[in-house]
């Protein structure tokens, strides 16, 4: 549901309802499966988003923020350049021809932005 509905507001308390669990329950649950809190792994999908539109160059930083479903251009530029290394504006402005070859979803793999130790993909440990 996050990863689809990623630009829509947070509602822990529906995902928990969803899910038949209490709020705190369905939190430490999925903590437990993803190895982030249900808000770090609804933050990691939409800088994930934001790098496929920021790599497109026709949006700017801030109309990327609000395409995400982020509401303040500082909280997603912090967020931002904690998971990729840079700012979104610095990551806007490199060149990403030589990835323009790639499937969207190859490079949405291979680019996943990841916490400092943790690798990000399927399988891995991290």
């Amino acid at each position: 549901m996050m990863d689809r509905d990623y630009a829509e507001p947070l509602d822990v308390p529906a995902l928990a309802r969803a899910a038949l669990m209490s709020p705190g329950h369905f939190s430490r649950s999925f903590r437990a499966a993803y190895g982030e809190t249900p808000y770090g792994y609804l933050m990691t999908r939409r800088v994930e988003r934001a790098k496929t539109l920021l790599r497109r160059g026709d949006l700017s930083v801030t109309e990327v923020c609000f395409a995400v479903g982020c509401t303040s251009l500082g909280s997603f530029s912090s967020r931002f350049t904690e998971l990729v290394g840079e700012s979104p504006s610095a990551y806007r402005a490199r060149d990403h021809e030589a990835g323009e070859a790639i499937p969207g979803c190859v490079a949405m793999y291979l680019t996943r932005p990841t916490r400092a130790g943790a690798t990000g993909r399927p399988g891995a440990a991290g």
